[in-house]
């Protein structure tokens, strides 16, 4: 009996010794993990296990964590190319474009009918249409390609926003819309002012192709510096507000009255100075906001 519960003994130590190996066989596992996640290291796990199972299960992790990197490489590398194609299909459409503009500046400096030259203010319209649109892949593809850093500085948005504005008055007219811009105490923000402007300026696109009614724009001081663009909008069941910010996002696809960039370039450049942009559907009334880094008043 005695012999029996000394060799009960030997084999429970043995056992114990087992387990604190493998104990510490998988801390080292999971530790090599965690170095991989904080140090973006690419070495693969290394272990010495006896256990033939967890020796697979190593080995499998290593051949997942080897495809996921082939996957974000493949990634990187179709995220680069796309950006090169929208340089060059900008660049490619803006040549003829030119070209088409010039030659009908001509034409209108000629004889023409009545009816010619109908013919070609409707043509010389869709022409300035199509530039609108090649403008947005133009500017969303510097914008992909950029490598400067934007100018941060405290500045008063308020009054930046008031003077974009301002400046649109003639395109608000010409859509017959109003814009109730609500009066405050002026808002300050931390970001570049020329990013800033183009934000404002897309916004002021985006509301005069697609409202159908009054605009509401609201400058407020919360935890950010918030532009607020409110406008009616005629299908709201057909606005996907969680991906409003995508890239050729168009609630509309049947009408493709735009190019789906307008948005997606206020995203990226909001978020190239630490903002956020947000959206919002109540009923029938559509809310942009974009919120940058709040600035004390200089």
């Amino acid at each position: 009996m005695k012999g029996l519960t000394i060799i009960l003994g030997v084999i429970l130590f043995f056992l114990a010794l087992y387990l604190i190996y493998l104990q510490y066989q998988l801390h080292s596992l999971n530790r090599q993990l965690h170095k991989r996640l904080v140090e973006k290291t690419r070495q693969p796990l290394s272990l010495e296990l006896i256990n033939p199972e967890l020796s697979r299960l190593a080995a499998n992790m290593n051949k997942s964590l080897k495809a996921e990197e082939t996957l974000r490489l493949n990634g990187i590398r179709e995220e680069k190319q796309f950006k090169e194609m929208i340089a060059n299909i900008s660049h490619d459409l803006r040549t003829p474009l030119t070209a088409i503009k010039g030659y009908q500046q001509l034409m209108e400096k000629g004889e023409l009918t009545n009816d010619q030259r109908r013919k070609l203010h409707t043509a010389q319209k869709h022409a300035d249409e199509l530039g609108n649109r090649i403008q947005h892949f133009f500017e969303y593809s510097y914008l992909l390609n950029a490598e400067s850093e934007p100018t941060i500085e405290g500045f008063n948005l308020t009054n930046l926003v008031a003077e974009c504005l301002a400046e649109s008055v003639a395109v608000f007219e010409e859509n017959n819309l109003s814009v109730c811009f609500e009066e405050g105490p002026s808002v300050f923000a931390f970001g570049d002012q020329e990013m800033t402007t183009r934000i404002v300026q897309n916004l002021i696109r985006n509301c005069t192709a697609h409202s159908v009614g009054d605009i509401k724009v609201r400058i407020s001081s919360e935890d950010f510096a918030v532009i607020s663009f409110k406008n009616p909008v005629k299908n709201p069941q057909v606005i996907d507000v969680n991906r409003l910010f995508d890239r050729f996002y168009t609630a509309d696809k049947a009408r493709g009255e735009t190019t789906g960039l307008g948005l997606s370039i206020v995203k990226s450049l909001a978020e190239k100075m630490n903002g956020h942009t947000k959206a919002d559907l109540q009923k029938c009334e559509l809310e942009i906001r974009i919120e940058l880094p709040l600035c004390e008043r200089p």
